[in-house]
């Protein structure tokens, strides 16, 4: 069920025990038809990313391509290793891996106060000792910090929610620590991994060697754009062997790009010039995209000698690294690469399609005989809508629920047609809105490329009607209802999902159902 995640902020910071322990109260206990076996969950969408990766993979296995995976986790000096005197440039661009140093816990007598005082009861000296011991190992990194709550509970006999209070107002130091960097690296080319890879290996295996890796990595960019992240993957590969040449880069940027359905693609000299590649070898691959034009989608290029001497490689090599989001762009027709990568931080792009889908009926009958009154109600309704009042129509006469009902269309004012003009009015979504309009002129490019919901005005009145006559006849009573002057949708007996209404603000779009419906049904009963 929903609930006010502000109300359970504030209930947190002041009892966070007892708000924890209440958690549970938010959940809807499932029906039957919610629970296993019964629940399940059938296939949905990919991720765009995702299920080009997995096309990616694809290919290379079916050119004769291993797959591996390289470190994630590289240390600074096989930077140096691998770009020699460019390596400091190279770091700036590069995240380090940083961690909180473990804190040297003193216990004095006022900390062990503030804990008893928490606990509400007098700690004893043997147990004041363990907890001394426990947090000298945590210090020592014999404990680990995910242990650390559970640990302490145990030597406190207390519950795990006491002890994170403890650690929140006895030790401030745990709150006042800073992050420290080590001298790791994330990964900002597959490059970084694929020398430690080979160098590794090289000897071992039958040559040429032909490996491909699709995974992740880090660069520190300025600012994220539409064709740049921070965090990307790199659909890289290798080829080693003794008659490797940068043609080899070439074919493999025309096999992988072929695959994708792209023959529009060109080579150009990278002028970049990375010291791990050899001179002149570094080439850029760049595709076609209908809105940014030609993007840089791939890079390959022969590895320096130099280079691979450090790792004691001791054949060419050549390596190509592409760019999945990059080429996800292309397949997808994006205009922005993060929208693509983090489709969830952004207005959701909601089809008119899924918008008609959305739309449904607040009220409808759930008899057979309520929901023939509905229809009669509409037909009748429909066939009589000029005619002047006062005036009525009998729509049905028959059972219901056990009683004798006969529901009539009526218009009790002089001079009034029996029906308002919006009835005939019919519900479409169209360019990401959700509209009511009628058969006219001014409406024709909405009723023609719009998605029809199926709904009229008329017939969600009468829906409304016929589950209120029903309702009524359930105590054997007849009932008036009358439908009005729309303004919203529930005025007229919808209702719309909120994701559908929420993608419609987001994007804003609107949503118009306004219309003089006025249709008047009434229900006697015995008649």
């Amino acid at each position: 069920m929903k609930f006010n995640p502000q109300e359970w902020k504030e209930k947190s910071h002041q009892n966070f025990e007892g708000t924890w322990h209440e958690g549970p109260s938010v959940v809807t206990p499932p029906g039957e038809d919610k629970k296993y076996p019964r629940l399940r969950y059938t296939r949905a969408h990919a991720h765009p990313i995702f299920e080009t990766i997995n096309r990616l993979r694809e290919i290379y296995l079916s050119m004769g391509f291993d797959e591996i995976e390289n470190p994630v986790i590289v240390e600074e000096n096989e930077i140096y290793r691998q770009f020699g005197p460019e390596a400091m440039a190279v770091l700036d661009r590069v995240f380090y891996v940083g961690g909180l140093p473990r804190p040297n816990v003193g216990i004095a007598r006022a900390q062990l106060d503030a804990i008893n005082a928490i606990l509400k009861k007098p700690m004893p000296a043997p147990t004041e000792e363990k907890l001394r011991e426990t947090l000298h190992a945590y210090k020592k990194s014999e404990i680990d910090g995910d242990e650390l709550t559970h640990e302490l509970a145990k030597v406190l006999d207390t519950d795990d929610g006491n002890v994170v209070h403890i650690l929140d107002s006895v030790f401030p130091e745990f709150k006042s620590l800073a992050p420290e960097s080590s001298r790791n690296t994330l990964r900002s080319h597959m490059t970084s991994g694929w020398f430690m890879t080979l160098g590794s290996i090289w000897e071992k295996t039958p040559l040429p060697i032909k490996l491909f890796s699709v995974d992740r990595c880090f660069r520190r960019e300025q600012a994220e754009g539409p064709t740049r992240l921070m965090a990307y993957h790199s659909a890289s590969c290798v080829v080693a062997g003794d008659d490797v040449t940068l043609e080899d880069g070439k074919a493999i940027s025309e096999a992988l790009l072929s695959a994708f359905g792209y023959e529009d693609f060109r080579f150009q000299p990278d002028e970049k010039r990375s010291k791990y590649y050899m001179p002149d070898s570094q080439t850029e691959v760049y595709a076609k995209h209908p809105v940014h034009g030609w993007v840089e989608v791939a890079t390959f290029g022969m590895y320096s000698p130099s280079a691979l001497g450090e790792y004691g490689v001791g054949i060419p090599v050549m390596n190509l690294g592409l760019g999945v989001e990059r080429l996800a762009m292309i397949a997808y027709n994006a205009t922005d690469i993060r929208q693509l990568s983090y489709p969830q931080f952004f207005p959701r792009q909601v089809s008119d399609r899924e918008l008609a889908r959305a739309v449904h009926l607040k009220a409808e009958p759930v008899t057979i005989e309520g929901k023939v009154i509905a229809q009669a109600i509409a037909a009748a309704g429909a066939a009589n809508a000029a005619a002047q009042g006062p005036c009525s129509f009998e729509a049905y006469k028959g059972s219901l629920l056990g009683a004798q009902v006969t529901v009539t269309v009526e218009e009790t004012e002089a001079n009034a047609k029996l029906l308002g003009p919006a009835c005939a009015n019919e519900i479409f979504a169209h360019d990401g809105n959700i509209l009511g309009v009628p058969d006219a002129e001014k409406w024709k490019d909405v009723r023609e490329n719009g998605v029809h919901t199926g709904i009229t005005y008329l017939a969600a009145a009468s829906a409304f009607a016929a589950a209120e006559i029903e309702q009524a006849a359930r105590c054997k009573k007849g009932t008036l209802v009358q439908v009005k002057m729309a303004k919203h949708p529930s005025d007229i007996n919808l209702k719309i999902d909120d994701y559908a209404v929420r993608a419609i603000t987001d994007n804003k779009k609107k949503i118009d159902v306004r219309g003089p419906v006025f249709v008047s049904v009434k229900s006697v009963i015995g008649e």
